[in-house]
């Protein structure tokens, strides 16, 4: 695989303490893209918001402003993450779909290509741009846009199972499944609107917890603990 996108949940960087950065964290999340960006990998990133704030959790607000909050909490991450990446010697630039200032630069294809060319690392943040499409939708949308080999989805679980195994712990998990079978069976890998797209746009991908040892760098070779969601 020559290009990636790698989809890092929010929560999962927040390590135990659930909420805001854990920076030992992210620097074991930049080590393992620093040796794949080495390897001539190019690396894109998607970071969910879930350390700050979910717009759906918020029953008292319309949906469209908790969801804006969401967007500018996945900046926020995205600029922390970066400067943890360049800390450990990479380049890299963030896209968002809509003006932040001097924060960032405006997404657009040939912008991630000009940056991929140049080896950086990309950061696509703020979602889609738009209330009702998850960071998920997101991950999917530029994986696709920019012809991604494939999704790396790091979570916080290890995988795909049957079942919640938060709460039921006879669940079972997939070695591998199909994203047919993702969507018929509504298995929660992410939402059903990224999984219809994953489908409809042949888009493998790997889920992985990223909290164990060298889960990105094992789930680019295969030699990975967690669920192959084959097209």
């Amino acid at each position: 695989m020559s290009r990636v996108l790698l989809k890092l949940s929010g929560e999962a960087l927040a390590g135990d303490k659930k909420t805001g950065f854990d920076e030992a964290t992210c620097i074991r999340v930049a080590k393992q893209v620093k040796k794949l960006v080495d390897d001539g990998v190019q690396v894109g990133i998607v970071i969910g918001g879930g350390n700050f704030w979910r717009g759906r959790s918020s029953e008292n607000m319309d949906r469209s402003k908790a969801d804006q909050i969401g967007m500018l909490a996945t900046v926020m991450n995205c600029i922390y993450v970066s400067e943890v990446f360049r800390s450990q010697g990479m380049m890299t630039n963030i896209l968002t779909p809509f003006e932040v200032g001097s924060f960032t630069k405006l997404y657009s294809k040939d912008r991630a290509n000009k940056y991929f060319a140049k080896n950086m690392v990309v950061f696509f943040a703020g979602g889609t741009g738009h209330p009702y499409f998850s960071t998920d939708t997101a991950t999917v949308l530029r994986a696709v846009e920019i012809e991604s080999d494939m999704i790396l989805l790091a979570k916080a679980v290890d995988g795909i199972y049957n079942d919640d195994p938060k709460k039921n712990p006879n669940a079972k998990r997939y070695d591998e499944v199909s994203i047919q079978e993702v969507i018929d069976k509504q298995l929660a890998a992410m939402d059903l609107t990224a999984s219809i797209m994953c489908m409809e746009n042949k888009m493998p991908m790997r889920v992985f917890a990223l909290d164990e040892e060298d889960s990105i760098v094992k789930a680019m070779s295969g030699s990975f603990n967690g669920t192959t969601v084959t097209v």
